[in-house]
């Protein structure tokens, strides 16, 4: 009976696949590039999973994948490219731009915790990981696996022999969980003794119990040879490692087949987890979730970060004033506004409808019963101007005293909640003079904190360019340059090596998809502006477009038609579409709230929608988000030899 469902990334032939499964698992999206591997998983597992062939979740580069799109579940599990932090590999590590990016993979699966919120995860890699670069990498990974995503982190170095199989194999196994909160207490399962030896390996005496580390490669060293690994004094005979053995000893069942030659086996047993170790740790796994699951009392979260506080800020001081100014391009107040009526938020779990005299009558969605509350005193400018000052001072995620007072005397719960493909952050009731609209969805942007920002970083927003020209023996020349403006030194260096940057492609097709639905000169025009802020450092969008219009003049497109796209990209992007998932041309929101640093609150809404293109396009820039985290800014030698450059798209206010 399936007792929780798992993704499989970099799944190679499928061990985690096989443990979870064990386990009770379902397994409902797997990935794996390599051709050879991804014909031994599927001849092994088309009959254990079925659907994940048939429904077509058999996914070959995760770089492809749109994290948004895949199916929910509650474990991911991920074995991801160990040779960048091995003692046998070049030891690049993030920077291992070789062989499709083999390096900075871990990102991807960073994407996709975000983005689908699972209950748990577990990571497996080599042992060396925890102190590659002297352990700054190591501490990069928990740092956004914690503090970025939420997650707890626990970490061990387990050996296969730990848990029954002979063969050492140290690895790094990380396991950590969602809203672990008090239950912080997950424990590593204990030691199993030996199920079988070395000698049940061969059928035969061996001199050792437990065998060397399998690896990938390197057969036939000499049985004296320090790196030995694959040789072995069976009955006084010396044998070598073939598939058979192999398999037995990464805890494979005999009934468990490769479809491929036998040095492809051996590839792929020596890639392959130890069964044994990732199910009793899994076992572990996921017992705790089943416990954190089922703890009865939830703890009241009380802390937010800024953002979520300002949702509830916007909320509150919509209730107090009952009206919202429009505002012009500089976000001063005009003499147009909606009156509001009524302020709920997606969840649509509570309704506030604004009276006479400062009076909400708070409706719940569930029966007809409300309450009328008088919040003059409640909701005094005092108070909100103290929230204000709470969130501009705030940091990280913090509490608000005055804020939990008034949800709690209100007897609503303000969350965003509902569907997260939506740009609405509230919805409101809105009259004027010329129209009336009920549940008007608008965002919030808020001042109060960092500037911020209209489209966020990420894998999907990275534009792809090829280098033509350039000698791929320079690739670790460029990516070595580490000076301060280390992007702009890579570019003018891979110029200088007489390279050129052409624009390829999105590295993400839903994004590709959402430009050129606008218009299709839109992804390579983008791509230039980026390279224009990217070598020249012009930020704000509006003179960066005046520099690239002079590329176009000689097709006849002048800086008005090429402002008038821009102008519509930005809105489409604020009100429309997500990066990662393909836009079906509406707005999910249509309006936006502008909370200014002195705490007072403008909207844009569509009805005067030259004022926000204006207000856009003098006030947004391109801002330079984390290279490492979002895996672009280094010469990438792909599978086919091809060399490409990544440039990344973060949009501020």
């Amino acid at each position: 009976m399936e007792k929780f469902t798992f993704i499989d990334l970099f799944a190679g032939i499928g061990g985690f696949h096989l443990a979870m499964h064990q386990l009770g698992g379902r397994c409902v999206f797997a990935s794996e590039v390599d051709a050879f591997a991804r014909k031994t998983y599927e001849h092994n597992f088309k009959n254990i999973s079925p659907a994940l062939f048939e429904e077509k979740m058999f996914n070959d580069d995760i770089r492809k994948v749109a994290p948004s799109d895949l199916p929910d579940f509650d474990v991911l599990c991920a074995g991801f490219p160990c040779q960048p932090f091995s003692q046998a590999g070049h030891k690049r590590g993030f920077n291992d731009t070789h062989k499709s990016e083999r390096g900075n993979l871990f990102f991807n699966i960073v994407d996709i915790i975000e983005a689908k919120q699972p209950k748990a995860f577990f990571l497996e890699n080599v042992r060396g990981i925890v102190n590659h670069d002297n352990g700054n990498t190591f501490k990069v990974i928990r740092q956004i696996l914690e503090d970025e995503l939420g997650y707890s982190f626990h970490h061990k170095i387990v050996k296969a022999s730990d848990y029954g199989l002979p063969q050492l194999r140290p690895r790094t196994f990380m396991i950590g969980f969602k809203d672990e909160g008090v239950l912080s207490n997950f424990t590593w399962p204990a030691h199993k003794p030996l199920r079988f030896t070395m000698s049940d390996v061969w059928k035969g005496k061996c001199t050792r119990d437990i065998g060397f580390t399998l690896r990938v490669g390197g057969r036939g060293s000499n049985i004296n040879d320090r790196r030995n690994w694959d040789s072995y004094l069976v009955d006084g005979e010396v044998k070598k490692i073939m598939p058979v053995q192999a398999r037995k000893m990464q805890g494979f069942p005999d009934t468990f087949e490769f479809p491929v030659p036998a040095t492809q086996a051996m590839k792929q047993l020596g890639n392959s987890v130890a069964i044994d170790a990732v199910r009793e740790c899994g076992l572990a796994l996921i017992e705790h979730m089943e416990n954190i699951n089922k703890k009865e009392e939830v703890k009241v979260v009380r802390t937010k970060n800024k953002g979520e506080w300002t949702e509830i800020y916007t909320f509150l001081k919509l209730l107090r004033e009952r009206y919202i100014a429009l505002a012009d391009k500089n976000l001063v107040e005009k003499k147009a506004g909606f009156e509001v009526k009524k302020v709920s938020t997606l969840n649509i779990k509570e309704e506030c409808f604004i009276e006479d005299n400062f009076k909400v009558r708070v409706k719940e969605a569930e029966g007809d019963s409300a309450k009328v509350i008088d919040i003059s005193e409640l909701l005094s400018p005092m108070v909100l101007q103290a929230i204000a000052n709470s969130i501009r001072t705030g940091k990280g995620t913090f509490e608000i005293p005055e804020c939990n007072i008034i949800q709690d005397s209100l007897g609503i719960s303000i969350v965003k909640g509902g569907n997260s493909n939506q740009k609405a952050d509230i919805l409101l009731d809105i009259e004027d003079q010329n129209m009336s609209a009920c549940d008007e969805g608008f965002g919030i942007k808020s001042y109060l904190g960092s500037k911020p920002t209209l489209l966020n970083a990420s894998g999907n927003t990275n534009f792809v360019y090829e280098i033509k020209g350039l000698d791929p023996k320079y690739i670790d020349e460029v990516n070595a340059i580490s000076s301060s403006h280390k992007l702009k030194d890579r570019i003018k260096r891979i110029f200088e090596l007489g390279g050129e940057l052409v624009f390829s492609h999105l590295e993400s097709e839903s994004m590709q998809y959402n430009l050129s639905v606008l218009d299709n000169l839109l992804p390579e025009l983008v791509s230039k502006m980026l390279l224009e802020f990217y070598v020249r450092r012009q930020s704000k969008v509006n003179k960066n477009l005046a520099l690239v219009a002079a590329q176009y003049s000689s097709l006849g497109t002048d800086l008005n038609a090429l402002e008038i796209k821009i102008k519509r990209l930005l809105v489409a992007i604020l009100l429309g579409f997500f990066a990662g998932k393909k836009w079906d041309g509406r707005f999910t929101a249509n309006g936006t709230i502008v909370v200014k640093e002195d705490g007072s609150q403008v909207a844009f809404h569509v009805v005067d929608l030259h004022e926000l293109e204006s207000y856009l396009y003098e006030n947004i820039a391109f801002d330079t988000p984390s290279t490492t985290r979002h895996r672009f800014g280094s010469v990438i030698i792909e599978n086919d030899n091809r060399v490409y450059f990544k440039l990344n798209m973060q949009l501020r206010f």
